[in-house]
């Protein structure tokens, strides 16, 4: 089978692999739609995970059932399903205990293009396929339906962790695609004002219909002297970090008031150079003792959490597909979308490719 890999540091390319072998309580899949993210730029160009030879990259698809073992009860050849990013071994200690994305170690559910074959294949592996399978309901669009493995799984658990209550007053720092499912997400928990910090036009239009209130340009100054001049020096009550260098964490404990929860779901995947350390202000964090909490967690998987996503795009709540600036038909255009992601040209929010209609 063909499958665009990562074949060493800097340089990916297509490749030949032996189809996977289907366990038991396994599915084989071949893909429906796919999505590169930012993560596959961090770890095929810049080494994030480490060096990886002929690793197939890819962790967001839309699939149809290939293939599936024996003991699997929910899904038969030629279900369309929704391929979470993170497929967890759910009879594990560390899932019993609650953090499932944790299995194995730290992010030891993120299966795909981390520690095996990803999805930008002919055909993938999914493990555990009743548990980490969904069905794809009638009437999500593919371009829809492509963002909820990762992008809205990954957002509104920034919006989850940060305990937003009704009224609350959110910062969302990056609104990348990730950032744009926090603002939803911000929204949807009943946060009151919600301040976007990011320029691209094509992602500020998208934050303003998710529901955010204030666009912060950090081209306009400093984002926290901005964020409390118009907070009347006060901060918010959450925020969110959805994106930036190690530095991005300063302006978070900055713009956080006492009793807030910062909310990390920034991938520090690159940008930390020699000293793999994230800094954090010493007075802004009160010395240690302002009542700021971190919360840190890897985007949820599994099947409930895809069949929870999946109805909020149904009933309306949400539209994830206007994050899906550029399509592209056909699995042989999947190297110029991830290029794409890599170049990441003003106009872009996410790329999706249609592979099959």
């Amino acid at each position: 089978m063909k499958g665009l890999a990562m074949l060493k540091i800097g340089e990916i390319g297509w490749i030949e692999k032996e189809r996977p072998a289907c366990g038991p309580r396994d599915a084989i899949v071949r893909p429906l739609a796919l999505a590169p993210c930012t993560s596959d730029v961090h770890t095929a160009w810049e080494g994030a995970i480490g060096e990886r030879h002929n690793l197939i990259l890819g962790h967001e698809a839309l699939g149809i059932v290939d293939e599936v073992g024996g003991e699997v009860r929910d899904f038969r050849p030629g279900d369309r399903v929704i391929v979470p990013a993170i497929t967890p071994d759910w009879e594990t200690e560390a899932a019993q205990r609650g953090f499932p994305s944790q299995t194995g170690g730290p992010l030891g559910g993120w299966k795909f293009s981390n520690f095996k074959d990803g999805v930008f294949a002919e055909f993938f592996h999914v493990n555990l396929a009743d548990y980490n399978l969904a069905h794809l309901p009638e009437g999500i669009s593919l371009e829809a339906g492509v963002m909820l493995p990762d992008m809205l799984s990954t957002g509104f658990m920034g919006a989850e962790n940060a305990e937003i209550r009704i009224g609350s007053t959110v910062a969302v720092l990056g609104i990348g695609p990730v950032g744009l499912s926090a603002v939803a997400g911000a929204k949807l928990r009943g946060a009151g004002r919600i301040f976007a910090v990011g320029t691209r036009p094509a992602a500020v239009r998208v934050a303003k219909e998710y529901g955010a209130t204030d666009i912060i340009s950090y081209k306009e100054g400093s984002t926290v002297d901005q964020i409390l001049d118009k907070t009347g020096g006060a901060g918010v009550d959450a925020v969110i970090v959805a994106g930036g260098g190690p530095d991005i964490m300063m302006d978070a404990i900055n713009v956080a008031r006492p009793g807030s929860v910062i909310s990390n779901v920034n991938y520090f995947g690159s940008g930390i150079g020699d000293q793999d350390t994230i800094p954090l202000p010493r007075v802004g964090w009160g010395f240690g003792m302002a009542d700021k909490n971190i919360m840190t967690g890897l985007c949820p998987g599994g099947r409930v959490r895809m069949e929870r996503l999946a109805e909020v795009v149904i009933y309306g709540r949400m539209d994830p597909s206007l994050m899906a600036t550029h399509v592209f038909r056909g699995f042989d255009k999947l190297e110029e979308a991830l290029l794409l992601m890599k170049e990441k040209p003003r106009d872009l929010i996410k790329p999706v490719v249609i592979v099959e209609e």
